[in-house]
Formats: structure tokens, sequence, C-alpha cells
């Protein structure tokens, strides 16, 4: 009996998450549904009659508030599978905000209701910023605990070593999705010859196909995961998910095929068989209109509002060494077409020369070339790369339509030519000023992670990644993780 309630006891921390969450959306509703009506209305008109229909301004709001709770549970906001990680969660949040006020916004015109446009235009940025903003918050909270081993999913694997290793070592790498394996269950006749060592995490065999009950009741296993589905076979698949119904055990199937986003995929009945569909990646259309738009957009009010630092930069620069204030590198965007891009100059005016020389010493992953401690960088130079200021001028690529806000790293042609089938795919879209690799370590990063996060990028871009990229580029920035 101990047993059976182990998966129970190991996931009570999921319902107070998700009810602090459900608590802290209306916390956050509510203040901003308020806040609107008192700067909108000020606190004496709560009940004066407002629009066409003459309904009090205090019914307004009771009524926005209570669909915005309801939207927000309409659309699963607080499903646990999407809880965590990933942007499922934040575009859940915004869709369920655009469709109530969107709703109001054609009610009040088709019927002419006049509600106030001042009450709505502010009760709808501050309260979806601050559902984000607190879901953000949440976030990292939860991945505080997890690297500390708390708040964990116990994962029991159920396939063959070949298959479970690569995933297992995903896990591994990503503490903070708060996923502890804690077993391996492998095809009957093979459970001998001690623990499967990964990434120096050493899995116990705890089992053959047979076992996987039993295995996830000693475990306290909280979900299954099934990584060779194809060995297990069709009918212990549905055995297998009718046993882990009364254990409260989630039963998770690996497809097989990485770096592949869920919006992309999806699963289609046929005869009988769930399979897999998977769509090609999305490059044209209304996202291409819309990721443009975004970017020309956010360059020009990035530059306004940078304009100052901009200006002291290309003064410092100026004197801190001889030379020009910009230095514009040819790079291989979109298509393999090449192109100029602005950056403030870091080093001294040979530095390409001096490159050769310093070939011996390279401390780059793969084709890059990188030094920890470069020469050619100037004094300037060596702080403006630390906070990656002299990327700025960027702005002004993306603009031009050469560039994008977030993209893959802009290559060197060096590099373009010495791409494979696989990587050059990262050529399908624009370059960004900042992308999975600046949020992931930057120049920490092995060239092998480096390709596989643009791979990762290009293969399965959205606008609500893009935001999330930029958002996590503020932190890695001042962080300067990975900026030399």
């Amino acid at each position: 009996m101990d047993n059976e309630r182990l998966p129970h006891r190991s996931r009570s921390w999921v319902h107070s998450y998700l009810t602090r969450l459900a608590w802290s959306d209306a916390v956050i509703v509510v203040f901003a549904v308020v806040l609107a009506q008192l700067v909108r209305f000020g606190a004496d008109d709560v009940l004066v009659p407002n629009g066409a229909t003459r309904v009090p301004a205090g019914v307004v709001s009771v009524a926005l508030g209570a669909a915005w709770l309801i939207s927000l549970r309409a659309f699963q906001t607080v499903d646990r599978r999407v809880i965590g990680s990933g942007s499922q969660e934040y575009s859940r949040v915004l869709s369920a905000s655009l469709t109530v006020f969107g709703a109001l916004a054609m009610m009040d015109l088709l019927f002419r209701l006049n509600i106030a446009r001042g009450f709505l235009a502010l009760a709808f940025p501050l309260g979806t910023l601050g559902l984000l903003s607190s879901r953000w918050l949440w976030r990292r909270r939860l991945s505080r605990q997890r690297i500390l081993s708390h708040n964990l999913e116990r994962v029991l694997v159920v396939g063959s070593s070949a298959s479970a290793s690569p995933v297992i070592e995903r896990l591994i790498e990503k503490p903070e999705l708060g996923f502890q394996v804690v077993g391996l269950c492998v095809p009957s006749g093979r459970q001998h010859g001690g623990p499967v060592v990964v990434k120096d995490l050493r899995v116990p065999i705890v089992g053959t196909f047979d076992d996987v009950y039993l295995a996830v009741r000693e475990s306290g296993a909280t979900t299954v995961a099934v990584t060779s589905a194809e060995a297990l076979g069709h009918q212990a698949m549905q055995a297998l998910s009718w046993d882990l119904e009364g254990l409260d055990v989630d039963m998770v199937v690996s497809p097989g095929v990485t770096d592949v986003a869920g919006p992309r995929m999806m699963v289609r009945p046929v005869a009988g068989l769930p399979l897999l569909h998977i769509d090609k990646p999305r490059y044209e259309g209304a996202n291409k209109f819309l990721k443009a738009a975004v970017d020309r957009i956010g360059a020009v009010v990035i530059l306004l509002a940078l304009a100052p630092i901009f200006v002291a930069i290309a003064v410092a620069v100026k004197l801190d060494s001889s030379g020009p204030v910009f230095y514009r590198a040819t790079r291989v965007g979109i298509n393999n077409k090449p192109f100029k891009m602005w950056k403030f100059r870091s080093m001294v005016v040979n530095a390409d020369q001096l490159k050769a020389e310093l070939r011996a010493v390279d401390e780059g992953a793969g084709l890059l070339f990188k030094l920890r401690d470069d020469p050619r960088v100037t004094r300037v130079g060596s702080f403006i790369r630390r906070y990656s200021l002299d990327e700025l001028p960027q702005l002004l690529n993306v603009l031009g339509g050469t560039m994008s806000l977030v993209g893959p790293r802009p290559p060197l042609s060096s590099e373009v030519e010495q791409y494979d089938g696989r990587v050059a795919r990262r050529m399908l879209v624009k370059p960004g000023m900042t992308g999975l690799w600046q949020v992931s370590g930057r120049s920490d990063l092995s060239w092998e992670e480096s390709v596989r996060l643009d791979l990762s990028y290009v293969e399965n871009w959205s606008i609500m990644q893009d935001a999330l990229i930029l958002w996590k580029t503020v932190y890695a920035v001042f962080a300067k993780e990975g900026a030399y």
C-alpha cells in the first residue's frame, strides 16, 4: 500500500502550484480592472451609467473580470502539461486575453454599446502584461526549486538502451525542466549487465517490458516515458495505459524525432492507429509578414529608446582608438545571400590581418573562431562586447530587411562553405541579432549544440517563441553569460 501512494505523494506539489497560479491570475485581473476603472471613472462613479446601454461602470468591470477569468480557464492556462516549460503556457494566456477583449470590441462595434474605450485600453495591456510577468516569475521560482531537486517528476523510461539514452541525456541537460530518471525497463532478456550510464548518471535497470507496472509502484514514478513503442507493441502499450490509470501516472511516448515543436505535430487516427503527422516548417505567408512587421516596428522602437546610448558608444569608440566608429562585416543571410552587418568597432583596425597569427590559440567551437582574451580587442571594445552593446547597430540591418530581431547566428562565408545539407537549413530564415544560441550560453556552447539550437529555431519558429527569446536575451546580456 505504501508503494501505491508514492506517486500521489511525490506529485502533491502540482496541485498547490496550480492553485497558486489560479489565485495569482485572479488577483492580477481584479487589480487591472479596478485600477483601470479608478483611472477612467474615479472612485465615486462606480454606479454611474456608462455607454448606450446605461450599464453602471462597476457592473461592466465585474462582467469583464469574470469573463477574463473564465476565458483563462477555457484556454486551459493552468494545464499541468504546459506549465514550467515551453511557450504554450504564455500563448494560452495571451490568446485568452485577446479573445475576451476582441469579443468585447466586436460587441461594442456591432451593437454600438459605446463602452468607455479608455477603460478597456488601460485594463487590457495592464492585465495581460501582469499575467505574463506573473507566469514568468512563477516559472523562475519553479526552475530554481527543480535545480535544487524539489518538485520533480520521477520518470521511468521504457525502451532499449539505444533509444532511451538520447531522451535521458536531454533530461539530464535541462534540470530546470524537473525530470528525474529513476529507472529503465528494457526488452525481455536484456536486463542483465548493470545500469546504463548516461552523462555520468547511472540509471538502474529495474525490469523488463513485462515489469513496468510493478516498477512504477516500487520506484514511485510519476511519469512513464516510452522510447521503444515499436518494440513494446500496440496491445502492450494499450494495456500499460490502462494499468497506469489508477496510479495517477502520466504516460508519454517519444515519437523518435527531435527538436520538432508541438504546433507542427498532430496525432491522427488512421484505421484505429494513432499516426503522428508532422507539418512542414512554415516560412512563408502570414507568419513571414507578421515577423517582418514585428522586426521593423521593434527595431524603430529600440533605436529611439536607446539613441542616447548609441551616441555615447560612438563617441567612446572614436576617442578610444583610431579608426572608424562602425565595423561592417560580411555575413551570409537568408538563402545564402551575403550582406554587410553593422557593428560598433570593438577591435583594432587591422584585426582581420592579425587573425591568422592567432589561429594556434583559437578557443572557438567547431568552425567558430573565438578567444577569451583576444589581444585585438580595445578597452572600450572589451566593455561593449561584454554587454553585447557592439551589436546594437545591427538594428539598422533589421530595418533594412537583411536581419531579424530573432534568428540563427549570422555566419561567415567561410563557415557556410563547410556546411553539410543538415546545417544548411539554418539559411532558410533571416539571421538574428539574438536567438536560442544567445540565451543558452553564447560562446560557451559547443559547435554541435549551437547548430542544434539554430536548427531547432528554424524548424519551429513562432512569434511567441521570438518574444520569449527577446525576454531572455535581456537577462543573458546583463548576466554576461558566454560573452567575450
